[in-house]
Formats: C-alpha cells, sequence, structure tokens
C-alpha cells in the first residue's frame, strides 16, 4: 500500500452520512490507521538508517584500530638491493579512507534523521490539523442542527399555545350559544297557553 503524502492528508474529503449530520465513522477511523501507517513505515525507515549508521560506525572503529596497530608496530628493515616502490605509502590511504567513511555516515545519518523528523513532524502536524477541522465541522454542525431544533421546539409552543386558546375560544361560544338556545327555548315554552285550560276551552258545555 503506498504511504500518504501531505497532499494525500490536506486534499482527504469524507462523505457526508445519510441519517445523521457529520462524517462516516468508518471512513475517519480507516483514514487514521492509514496516517498511523504511515508513520509506522517511517519510524521503521529511520530503525533500519540507524542500524546501518550503527555498522558502519562499527567498521570505521575497526579500520581506526587497524591504523593505530599498524602505527604502533615498529618499522621494517627495508633490504638495501629493494628498489623504492611506486605503490600507497602503508598507513597513508587508510586512515584517510576511514575518517572520509566517518564523515559521510555522520552525515547521512544526520540527514536521514532530520529528514524522518521532519516528515514525522510534518505528518503528525497534519493529522492533528485534520482532527482538529473535523472536531470543529462536527461541532459547527451539532450547533446548528441544537439551533434548528430549538426553533422547531418553539414553533411547536407556539402552535400548542394557539390551539389551546382556540380550544378555550370554542367552548366559550359554544357554551354562549347552547345557553341562548335554551333561553329562547324557555321562552317559547312560556309563551304557550297552559295545556289543562286549553282542554276545558275545547270540550263544549251541557
Amino acid at each position: 500500500m503506498a504511504l500518504l503524502t501531505a497532499e494525500d492528508i490536506l486534499n482527504k474529503k469524507f462523505a457526508a452520512t445519510k441519517f445523521r449530520e457529520g462524517y462516516d465513522v468508518e471512513e475517519v477511523d480507516d483514514f487514521l490507521d492509514e496516517v498511523v501507517r504511515t508513520l509506522t513505515a517511517v519510524q521503521e525507515e529511520n530503525d533500519d538508517l540507524r542500524s546501518k549508521l550503527a555498522a558502519a560506525e562499527r567498521r570505521v572503529a575497526e579500520l581506526s584500530r587497524s591504523d593505530a596497530a599498524a602505527a604502533a608496530a615498529p618499522a621494517p628493515v627495508a633490504a638495501p638491493v629493494a628498489p623504492p616502490s611506486a605503490g600507497p605509502k602503508p598507513g597513508g590511504a587508510e586512515p584517510e579512507s576511514a575518517t572520509g567513511m566517518l564523515q559521510l555516515a555522520q552525515k547521512l545519518h544526520d540527514d536521514y534523521v532530520r529528514s524522518g523528523q521532519e516528515e514525522g513532524d510534518r505528518l503528525i502536524a497534519e493529522a492533528k490539523a485534520e482532527g482538529s477541522r473535523i472536531v470543529r465541522e462536527a461541532e459547527e454542525t451539532s450547533h446548528r442542527t441544537l439551533s434548528q431544533l430549538e426553533q422547531e421546539r418553539s414553533l411547536l409552543e407556539r402552535k400548542i399555545d394557539e390551539l389551546r386558546l382556540f380550544e378555550r375560544d370554542y367552548r366559550t361560544r359554544l357554551k354562549s350559544f347552547l345557553q341562548n338556545l335554551l333561553g329562547d327555548l324557555d321562552a317559547r315554552g312560556s309563551a304557550l297557553p297552559p295545556r289543562n285550560n286549553a282542554q276545558q276551552a275545547s270540550t263544549p258545555q251541557i
């Protein structure tokens, strides 16, 4: 799997969920796992470079000890008939080679350590920034949702108050209407002649 780059982290977009506002938790977790794998790979690379540097330093130390032993040994007596050799002088190139190797190893070590630290710091900073952005957007979404719910609750409370007022007014009007109706019926009943008097008036006298 290819390691993440700074552009991958900065340009990463998460899909919005269908049933609630915010980001998909599984997608965010997968992205953070990729960040962890990248940081782990960088750390392993740094450890490998440190082991190679340690091996190079041990080799340099061995060469230095060999040079010191060669310098401490008595110089052999040259044969009178031996012609002068045009080869390299003993003890001349080896110390220079060991010093150059040590300097190169130290430079490589410093470069790799600095590069690894910078890469790790950058990835950590970008991951923190991405995490802060996700948290900030989640908080903003939560605030918007709470505000919307508060508005809807206020609207429902107003509607409930209106319904209660309508019910109270309706009951008052209905009661008044029934009272008026009963009063009208009573008035009509009192205007009719008594039933006994009406029967006597209709019966013929003998």
